[in-house]
């Protein structure tokens, strides 16, 4: 589904306010199909995020007719949209890691050159 939505979204929308780069990170369907939640990651500001993700719910039902077509399915799930704060989080915390070994690094080397800390001191 995932691959088949990210299909459409690329081929098939030309909606002026979805970004180039938009990305479907995950789905979660329910139990019953009923429902599959979209979780995307849409580059740009965050009016430009709004505006794609608006697009995106104003194309649910075209999408939804097309998946049906594509999967073979008599009936598909509902598609609601959602920007995807995991991945923003998940970004923030990589950024984190990697301030702190720029920092350990730091420590490390001058540790290994005393005379540079008395030339800075």
């Amino acid at each position: 589904m995932q691959r088949e939505l990210a299909l459409i979204m690329q081929r098939e929308l030309q909606d002026p306010r979805l970004p180039v780069i938009t990305s479907i990170t995950r789905i979660k369907v329910a139990d019953d199909l009923s429902m599959a939640d979209v979780y995307v990651s849409i580059m740009g500001t965050p009016g430009q995020q709004t505006a794609g993700l608006n697009a995106l719910m104003h194309s649910a039902g075209m999408m939804r007719s097309r998946l049906t077509k594509v999967l073979a399915l008599r009936i598909a799930p509902y598609l609601r949209f959602h920007i995807d704060e995991q991945l923003k989080k998940e970004m923030a915390v990589l950024d984190l890691l990697h301030q702190v070994e720029a920092e350990r690094e730091e420590r490390d080397r001058q540790k290994q050159d005393p005379t540079e800390q008395q030339e800075n001191s």
